[in-house]
């Protein structure tokens, strides 16, 4: 295998790139800058994300995976090509396998559109292989044996829940509820209880610096800027824990639900090795504080969280990079 092969997880709030014999490489926001008028990408990640709500009328902020699909497979392309070029060190004219986690909702078109993208940039070969499946392989389960696990993997746009044995996935669902509906929520909650407007970096800065689900997790405090609606001048407000608990509430809600669903369908001889093994818990979304104990509660199965659940899916896409005969059994067309 060439020097530079590489796991990537396009995700729709974060891609994250593994790099073959090296690990992680990149970890950057999902959000592309473009000049419109030029036609051209002029910077890709957290550069573009700090651009967000601040930019002249010729400059657009796109995020190319939107809900769990691909929306912009031409921007994927440069994407892929950017990420290509970083893992080179030094003069190589090998060209790398790539093994893609994509999300569990997109076609067959999008995948194509994938496939064909990163040909163009390069890559000798692509495989595909979707995100819960892939999580499941970097939270380091054997996924080959006779033994129903299931992946809760909430991410920017999509939560996918899934159960899976003997390799592959016996039941899934896919809804487009996850950190960025959080978010929503959260801006949704500051203007209706304080009548104070703020941005999507600010909501989402919430979430991650104070965000709780569960009531026992510690009280924590943080003022915000942004502008008070009433007399339309900027201002602040301090926010608590529990008010990005109550803004959230509904999106957890809805993603519990999904999750007992699933459980509901799942053939017993499978649901018993559940409750057995637990609920995994991976996808940047899930570091919110006391997620792994609300489940649990609400479900009354163990659900354990991953160290680094955001970057769960790289690293089995790396997995899968050194074990050939499982990346072939795991890929989708």
């Amino acid at each position: 295998m060439a020097k530079h092969d590489l796991g990537i997880d396009l995700g729709t709030a974060t891609f994250v790139v593994y790099k073959k014999g090296e690990g992680i490489i990149l970890e950057e926001p999902s959000v592309v800058a473009v000049n419109k008028k030029k036609n051209k990408i002029i910077a890709i990640g957290q550069e573009a994300k700090e651009m967000l709500g601040k930019t002249p009328g010729e400059i657009e902020i796109i995020r190319p995976v939107q809900d769990g699909v691909i929306n912009a497979p031409d921007i994927i392309e440069e994407v892929l090509r950017y990420f290509v070029k970083n893992a080179k060190t030094g003069i190589s004219f090998s060209k790398p396998t790539l093994v893609i986690g994509i999300p569990a909702l997109t076609t067959d078109v999008e995948r194509r559109a994938v496939k064909e993208a990163a040909e163009k940039v390069g890559a000798s070969e692509v495989f595909l292989v979707v995100e819960p499946v892939a999580a499941a392989i970097g939270s380091e389960i054997d996924i080959t044996k006779p033994n129903g696990n299931m992946v809760v993997d909430i991410g920017g746009g999509t939560t996918d829940i899934a159960v899976i044995s003997l390799g592959g996935t016996v039941l899934s669902e896919s809804i487009k509820v996850a950190g960025q509906a959080m978010d929503s929520e959260i801006i949704k909650y500051i203007k209706k209880k304080f009548r104070f407007s703020v941005g999507e970096a600010t909501a989402e800065m919430l979430k991650k610096e104070i965000g709780k689900v569960h009531p026992a997790e510690e009280e924590k405090e943080m003022m915000v800027k942004g502008q008070n609606i009433k007399t339309g001048l900027p201002d602040q407000l301090k926010m608590t824990s529990t008010d990005v608990q109550k803004a959230v509430e509904p999106v957890i809600s809805e993603i519990i639900s999904k999750v007992k669903i699933v459980l509901e369908k799942t053939p017993p001889e499978l649901a018993a090795d559940i409750m057995n093994n637990g609920i995994i818990l991976a996808g940047g979304a899930a570091k919110i504080r006391g997620f792994e104990k609300i489940l649990t509660e609400k479900t009354g199965v163990e659900t354990k969280i991953l160290e680094t659940p955001d970057l769960t899916v790289a690293k089995g896409t790396g997995i899968l990079l050194d074990n050939r005969e499982l990346l072939i059994r795991v890929a989708v067309e």
